[in-house]
């Protein structure tokens, strides 16, 4: 059998070379072997840190008997959603409209033509809960296929013919009225006791907190009550996730995301799009716990995710050995038992980490092991002192665990969100090794993603490109992350880089009404093009885009690029509406232009004074600080602005048009929030 798979970049495709399945990467190599043969085509979806992936390698593909009936009645196709999310949109699109529900690993049966007639997500090795097994649902379609052809392609073309219709969405702009209204609907979706929104599972609506975040420091935006209502959900999920056992209490860094209401049980992945999320909301909450958090989240990206070549890995696996050479099991690395306190840390405190994070003799997740959760973290000086001890002892006891595996393909939209939040914690926090990381992390997508003509690449691994084209997020991230060092460091190269990508995108990307496909026009035909403005668990590109566009007009006065940004908005306005839980990041877009966007020029000689009027500035909700030594070429928002007397002086702007230097941080605009 030839083996396809083993020269893929994907990690998760790697997993699979060695199966007795006969797999096929995504192609039209793979198609045409169906229609020569045909058979239908099996389409797997998955990613390398799934835990139910996994399962089912185990359960299905890795079983001779299973392998024999894939190869003989189907050709089967491998994809890697992170690497083809254009792929695994549109059938994971197909997988809820016949299903209902989706998820991974996604299992779609298809036409010769890509059409899907029949689409699932995981199924057993044997008749389980009301589930068919997984042998079971492939004789059945290779029968139906066989003996119902007509019927079978009927379905396809049904199911294909409303992919690709195109939908006509009302367009008005997101004003403050529609703010509030989505702030009271987020409220009638909060979960009061456990904090988040709606129920189990819970995972991190970072953009949403963003945008409530944004909100409540916009003077004037929200009336009284809602501005109440948006300070409360804001400082109580941040609390609540922050203290969980989703949160690391260890190592710092988050995990996907909670199985239950109350955040105490994580499914452990831990994904680099969420922690490079994370840790600039929490750098920007401004207060004490929330820089803590930034901080730990900031080391946990540097010490577990960094590539040699400078970039972030794609994420940890939940699962990895109990024991060296033994079988994995989700959660071994990172849950604890009483007795594996005392052995790490002695009696006496083996027994007081115990009770301080919450583990106890029955376990709060499987086989008597718990998770570690601080729900009340200690104030006096001692006990602040003795955690830092315990939680240090607990790192070093767990490194002797084998540890899970690493996705080390580098994704650009998730190396430009790392970008960013390293920038946030970064500046916020006066630690310039983060600042350091995202530079970094720059250079190699511009040494190994960027193309000419503006163009991205997808993935690359060990510092080599993988063929697949960018798609929006990618454009919309990275212009983002690239803008961040851009204020960062006031070096122009990454503002060039960020206009020329933001230039691709409104060429190659546009739709006709004024939003974005997912896609560029020039990019592999699919049964339809991908169109989604929604958030998911990370900015959709839609969404990406838009922000990259607000904060390249803030750096470079060009109108075009608000302009852009409006009008895609209003294409967002009826998801904001009926959705907000699917549209923080475009509300915050929304807030950040309802309120100039704020524009500030830090200018002057590096020391004490520009620190202070830079920690200030960032305070201000959505605004594009940029800190320099003087004037720099090429970057507008700099244009003119000099020190005063040979101080630091900070220029506020909006829309342009700059109120007069100051030289206090007092002097500035307040751009704080409490719990209210």
């Amino acid at each position: 059998m030839a083996n396809r798979l083993d020269a893929a970049t994907s990690p998760y495709l790697l997993q699979h070379k060695d199966n007795p399945v006969d797999w096929w990467e995504w192609g039209p190599d793979a198609f045409a072997e169906a229609r020569q043969r045909n058979v239908p085509v099996l389409l797997s979806v998955g990613y390398a840190a799934c835990h139910w992936c996994h399962v089912m390698a185990h359960e299905s593909f890795e079983d001779e008997a299973t392998a024999a009936q894939m190869n003989a009645d189907y050709v089967c196709i491998k994809v890697d959603r992170e690497e083809r999310p254009d792929v695994d949109a549109l059938y994971m699109q197909a997988t809820t409209a016949m299903t209902g529900n989706g998820g991974w690993p996604m299992t779609v049966v298809v036409d010769h033509d890509g059409a899907p007639f029949f689409a699932g997500t995981y199924f057993p090795d044997r008749p389980r809960h009301g589930q068919p097994a997984f042998r079971q649902v492939l004789a059945a379609l290779s029968q139906a296929w066989r003996e119902r052809g007509e019927d079978v392609r009927a379905t396809a073309g049904r199911v294909a013919e409303h992919l690709a219709r195109e939908v006509t969405l009302p367009s008005y702009p997101i004003d403050a009225g529609r703010i509030g209204a989505a702030v009271e609907a987020l409220a009638g979706d909060f979960d009061p006791m456990a904090g988040g929104f709606g129920d189990a599972p819970k995972f991190p609506p970072t953009m949403v907190l963003e945008f409530l975040r944004r909100a409540v420091a916009t003077p004037g935006l929200l009336d009284d009550e809602r501005r109440r209502q948006a300070a409360h959900m804001l400082a109580r999920t941040t609390a609540a996730m922050a203290g969980s056992g989703m949160y690391d209490q260890v190592g710092g860094g988050f995990a996907r995301y909670a199985v239950d209401r109350g955040w105490v049980v994580p499914h452990f992945e831990k994904m680099l799009y969420d922690n490079a999320q994370l840790v600039g909301l929490y750098a920007r909450l401004g207060t004490e716990d929330g820089e803590r958090v930034a901080v730990e989240t900031a080391d946990f990206l540097l010490r577990e995710l960094r590539t040699p070549e400078g970039g972030f890995a794609s994420a940890l696996d939940a699962d990895s050995p109990v024991s060296a050479g033994g079988p994995s099991r989700e959660g071994a690395f990172y849950a604890w038992t009483p007795s594996q306190l005392t052995d790490a840390l002695g009696e006496e405190r083996g027994w007081w980490a115990a009770e301080l994070f919450g583990v106890t003799n029955e376990g709060t997740f499987e086989e008597g092991a718990s998770t570690l959760q601080l729900r009340h973290r200690p104030n006096g000086a001692d006990d602040l002192r003795r955690l830092a001890e315990v939680r240090a002892r607990l790192r070093d006891a767990r490194e002797q665990r084998p540890r899970p595996a690493r996705d080390d393909k580098v994704v650009a939209a998730w190396n430009g969100l790392a970008i960013s939040g390293l920038c946030d914690v970064g500046r916020r926090t006066r630690r310039p090794e983060y600042v350091d990381a995202a530079l970094a992390a720059a250079e190699l997508l511009e040494r190994v993603h960027l193309q000419p003509g503006g163009r991205l690449l997808r993935v690359s691994r060990d510092g080599a490109a993988g063929q697949h084209a960018g798609v929006l997020e990618d454009y919309g991230c990275v212009a983002s992350g690239f803008l961040s060092l851009a204020a960062a460091t006031g070096d122009p190269r990454w503002l060039r880089h960020a206009t020329a990508l933001l230039d691709t995108a409104l060429t190659g990307f546009a739709a006709p009404d004024g939003g974005f496909y997912d896609t560029h026009a020039d990019a592999e035909a699919l049964l339809a093009r991908p169109r989604d403005p929604g958030d998911n668990a990370s900015p959709s590109g839609f969404s990406s885009l838009v922000h990259a566009l607000v904060e390249a007009h803030a750096l470079t006065s060009e109108g075009r690029f608000r302009d852009a940004a409006e009008r895609a908005l209003a294409t967002a306005s009826l998801l904001a509406e009926k959705a907000p839980r699917f549209a923080g990041w475009s509300l915050a877009a929304a807030v950040t232009l309802l309120d100039g966007p704020l524009e500030v020029a830090i200018v002057g000689p590096a020391g004490a004074d520009r620190d202070a009027l830079e920690r200030r500035a960032l305070r201000l909700p959505g605004a594009v600080v940029i800190t320099a030594e003087g004037p720099v070429d090429g970057i507008g928002l700099l244009q003119g602005r000099t020190a005063v007397d040979g101080r630091a002086a900070a220029y506020v702007c909006r829309g342009q048009v700059c109120e007069r230097p100051v030289t206090s941080p007092d002097e500035l605009p307040d751009g704080g929030w409490a719990d209210g």
